[in-house]
């Protein structure tokens, strides 16, 4: 499809689209004359608006216009359970009557209850509760910065991990480079704190280490970057992760906000045989509650205690270890580890047979389209995952390829397949998303056939 036909095929989009949700076009009229673009968070926003919801439950969610929608953003890929799992919400409204749950500012025994069931799933000696994963990966940063006494941060490039300032350079290609910084207003340093390698090359993180070794304080690391199509990182390439940071004296920072209890009751890291000297964790382990952590050695953490001699200040914040968040996330990991046999084999094999599914209906309308999301050697399945539009007959073998219009028709995604599953009731982010343990088959092959219907309208825009 040429860049004009791709002008009138979106726009053609945007006003069916507008036309089939006008109560939530007029709901966010009315958001931004008080909200900055009528938003708080940018991913939650697209052309020509989002729709508005008023119930989440299960795989869908219900908008104001009316229409159940097969939802698989789940709350920013968190809701492993599905929206609202009776499970959790049970257990909430349980303590609400008891007259428990809001803040108070004071410590509760559940607290360190759930510290030692975190650090039994994942394997590490210390925990402290935050509220949001940027958060968690900003301390994890300036723990390993103090503890090194180093001040450079190796990042993947496409990798996100939050908005400060340790991590804002390299998230996004501009003019087919990664070396620019992502924000205005952060520190003149940032740029020369930071340092991006390929994602899944050895042979370029090798180098890094080999230019910057005695300087890196740490390399921080989404085992299965979600900025970059879900591709789970290769084994050899944890290893070297793990290898370089311990032969250079830098930490091993594990980002599993994300991916932490998504591929089982765990990280992902034990799926790689690898233990990280420091994890963020946040998403699923908050049970639908704003809730993140860092999990890691004792002798890095012991750094934020205050009998440290030079204390790293990570006091988390008003709201940590929130009594509603922590009852949440209690009851949603130790469901996660009791049904841990049926709850990931299940959910690998919905992701299997929607990728497949997605690259085959489109395949047989003539579009050239790929998921992305697979498992390799280490990692044997995934309930998330990505659809992506090559220019050629070849799948993009880098993660940052996916992203990089220059191999993928990136905008056909983001807007094109956006709205156009969403005229079928179907909310997907960067083609597709994350699959919950409530998607059934029927929702699956609703699915299927809203991407077909898509398809079958990409093949006759073409011809």
């Amino acid at each position: 499809m040429i860049e004009s036909d791709c002008e009138g095929f979106i726009a053609d989009l945007r006003r069916q689209y507008e036309k089939t949700y006008p109560h939530s076009g007029m709901a966010h009229a009315r958001a931004k004359k008080v909200l900055v673009d009528g938003i708080s968070h940018g991913a939650r926003t697209f052309a020509p608006y989002p729709f508005h919801i008023t119930k989440a439950e299960g795989a869908y969610v219900e908008d104001v216009d009316g229409h159940q929608i097969c939802d698989f953003w789940q709350g920013h890929y968190a809701n492993i359970l599905g929206h609202n799992p009776p499970v959790v919400r049970r257990r909430l409204v349980e303590a609400l009557e008891e007259g428990i749950g809001l803040q108070t500012g004071m410590l509760e025994e559940r607290q360190a209850a759930f510290g030692s069931l975190l650090c039994d799933a994942i394997g590490g000696d210390r925990v402290r509760f935050t509220t949001s994963g940027t958060l968690a990966t900003m301390y994890a940063i300036m723990m390993a910065r103090a503890y090194t006494e180093r001040d450079l941060v190796v990042k993947v490039a496409g990798g996100w991990h939050g908005a400060s300032p340790f991590t804002l350079k390299g998230v996004h290609r501009v003019d087919g480079h990664f070396d620019r910084v992502d924000s205005a207003g952060v520190p003149e340093a940032t740029d020369k704190e930071i340092v991006v390698t390929r994602f899944n090359a050895v042979e370029n993180l090798n180098e890094i280490f080999e230019t910057f070794g005695d300087r890196i304080a740490c390399f921080i690391l989404e085992p299965c970057p979600s900025g970059v199509g879900f591709i789970p990182a290769t084994g050899a390439f944890m290893d070297a992760a793990r290898e370089l940071t311990r032969k250079y004296g830098a930490l091993l920072i594990l980002d599993e906000v994300i991916t932490g209890f998504r591929f089982c009751a765990g990280g992902a890291q034990r799926l790689y045989d690898i233990e990280a000297d420091l994890s963020t964790f946040g998403k699923v382990i908050g049970g639908g509650m704003p809730l993140s952590a860092v999990v890691g050695r004792g002798d890095v953490m012991d750094l934020i205690s205050e009998e440290a001699e030079e204390r790293v200040w990570f006091n988390g914040g008003t709201f940590s270890a929130h009594p509603l968040s922590l009852l949440a996330g209690q009851t949603m990991v130790k469901y996660l580890i009791e049904h841990e046999e049926e709850i990931y084999p299940a959910l690998a094999a919905k992701g299997e047979k929607l990728r497949r599914g997605i690259e085959r209906v489109f395949a047989d309308r003539g579009v050239l389209a790929r998921c992305s999301g697979y498992g390799n050697d280490a990692v044997p399945g995934s309930s998330v995952g990505g659809v992506y539009f090559p220019l050629e007959d070849c799948a993009p073998f880098r993660g940052e390829e996916f992203i990089d219009p220059r191999c993928c028709d990136v905008r056909l995604r983001e807007e094109g397949l956006k709205l156009g599953l969403l005229l079928h009731q179907v909310n997907v982010v960067h083609g597709l998303g994350a699959i919950s343990y409530q998607h059934s088959e029927k929702d699956l092959e609703h699915t299927l056939e809203a991407y077909d219907a898509f398809a079958l309208r990409m093949a006759r825009e073409r011809s």
